[in-house]
């Protein structure tokens, strides 16, 4: 029987295969899913990807979180519970030899509990249907995105996003809805209440670094 595999649409590490383990709820994103999505980013961050970071929350095959790094962005957390899931990223990882992604074995939510003041600039949400993730993670994914920061989503229906998110593109391939949103919650100052506007940050002003105490 044939592999099966995906392939790295653009930049760096086009072409690369990534094999497909057998897994449940493992759904790789199809590359003409991927290609639209980097496209949309591509325009957003004006073609600049070099300061950006991103958190993979449900990496699966790693096809979305390593095409972001085959784009030249800074560091790409990838999230991913399934033993056998992130023994191939890894093994993939050291292939590449891409140091500027690394590996959690762990759940989504336990992973955003431990992140501390990490901020990113695109979060990337594919998690398996059918099992209410969205609705567990919604009130999480404030605390790990930069002001302005881009959330990715891939869904079984059009998502019904919070007041705090606004939903920039939209498509679907499918059975599969894709989105993407910015978190565009206000920063509000007290010694200041008028300045909130004026604070608001681009996508990249603020890069924090990644908590030391959560081990890859």
């Amino acid at each position: 029987m044939k592999k099966h595999v995906v392939r790295i649409v653009g930049g760096d590490y086009r072409r690369t295969p990534i094999p497909v383990i057998e897994a449940a709820g493992l759904r790789p994103t199809p590359d003409r899913v991927r290609e639209t999505l980097f496209n949309w980013l591509h325009h957003l961050w004006a073609g600049d990807f070099s300061q950006k970071r991103v958190l993979d929350l449900f990496a699966g095959t790693g096809a979305l979180g390593f095409e972001a790094a085959s784009r030249g962005v800074a560091h790409v957390q990838m999230v991913e519970n399934n033993p056998a899931a992130v023994a191939a990223l890894r093994a993939l990882r050291s292939r590449l030899k891409a140091e500027q992604v690394r590996i959690h074995a762990g759940s989504a939510p336990m992973v955003l509990e431990r992140l501390d003041h990490a901020r990113f600039d695109l979060v990337m949400l594919d998690p398996p249907f059918g099992q209410g993730w969205l609705e567990r993670l919604w009130d999480k994914l404030p605390a790990v995105l930069s002001q302005d920061g881009l959330l990715y989503i891939e869904s079984e229906a059009p998502v019904a996003a919070p007041a705090s998110f606004e939903i920039l593109r939209l498509s679907r391939a499918g059975h599969v809805h894709f989105h993407l949103l910015r978190f565009a919650a206000l920063q509000k100052k007290v010694n200041n209440p008028n300045t909130s506007e004026l604070n608001k940050l681009k996508p990249g002003d603020a890069q924090e670094g990644m908590p030391s105490s959560i081990p890859f």
